[in-house]
């Protein structure tokens, strides 16, 4: 029942704050208008070859600010498999590809069944809630934690293995997922694609939020600019007719001088 309960939890938060109403993108921050609930960020890499270990991940989240993220409760773990059920939704051509989480275990020498109570959270969360595979987590060289998300797999003995969590070698190569502060003021996203092909660059093919004033006043002044233009066409009309009558006006001055100076002139002749 207390599953039930956060699921249903998840999608309110989600659809109440209108953020999975719209398309969840990779590599897109997602965030909340309000100050309770953190920003996240997917990062999904199509090529195998552009995904990164699990300190490539840590550094890449926090060289934005954030950090892998770390999960306080099963609610917010149902909000995570939300947002991934969104990016992963048919004809998006996403598919197999675990996501590193901030979990890690950092201890050499430990016995198996102390193991377990080794790991922590790479941001300094304190939480201990747990979401592990059956079975998991096995130890050994196996130090860093990813989400499961494998949809082709066949069931094993925990089910299918989405979104539980496994213990795997830090130097393998997955996709992860940031988490961020809440922003006071969420504005909305600006994409902006970054192509290298630099093996070290961790933002390989991934799209990344700018967001604040200037795309704010970019969605403010594109709509005026057809009334400017008007504007400008009325303004140079006005200019032009004005220009063309001040011009007749002077045309008809000086053809008015002469014409006045003979009809004078024969005035006077005809007088004498």
């Amino acid at each position: 029942m207390s599953r039930v309960v956060s699921l249903l939890l998840g999608a309110a938060l989600l659809c109440g704050h209108g953020v999975l109403c719209r398309r969840v993108v990779s590599g897109q921050k997602v965030c909340f208008a309000d100050l309770k609930h953190p920003c996240y960020k997917m990062a999904y890499f199509h090529e195998l070859s552009s995904r990164v270990s699990f300190q490539e991940a840590r550094l890449a989240c926090e060289s934005e600010g954030g950090a892998l993220l770390s999960l306080e409760n099963e609610a917010e773990q149902k909000l995570i498999e939300s947002m991934l059920q969104n990016l992963t939704k048919p004809g998006t051509g996403i598919s197999d590809g675990d996501f590193w989480i901030g979990l890690w275990r950092n201890g050499e020498g430990q016995t198996s069944g102390a193991c377990p109570d080794l790991y922590q959270w790479s941001d300094g969360s304190a939480s201990q809630y747990r979401n592990w595979y059956t079975d998991e987590p096995s130890c050994g060289s196996e130090k860093c934690v990813v989400m499961y998300h494998q949809p082709t797999a066949n069931p094993g003995l925990g089910g299918p293995y989405l979104y539980q969590w496994n213990d795997d070698r830090c130097n393998m190569k997955h996709n992860y997922i940031c988490k961020y502060e809440p922003e006071i003021n969420p504005t909305s996203p600006v994409e902006k694609t970054y192509f290298t092909n630099q093996p070290e660059d961790t933002h390989q093919n991934v799209v990344v939020t700018e967001a604040g004033i200037i795309p704010n006043l970019i969605y403010v002044v594109i709509p005026t600019i057809p009334l400017l233009l008007l504007i400008l066409v009325a303004f140079g009309t006005c200019c032009f007719q004005m220009l063309h009558k001040r011009k007749a006006r002077r045309n008809f001055t000086k053809d008015s001088t002469p014409l006045s100076s003979e009809c004078l002139a024969e005035s006077l002749n005809s007088n004498l």
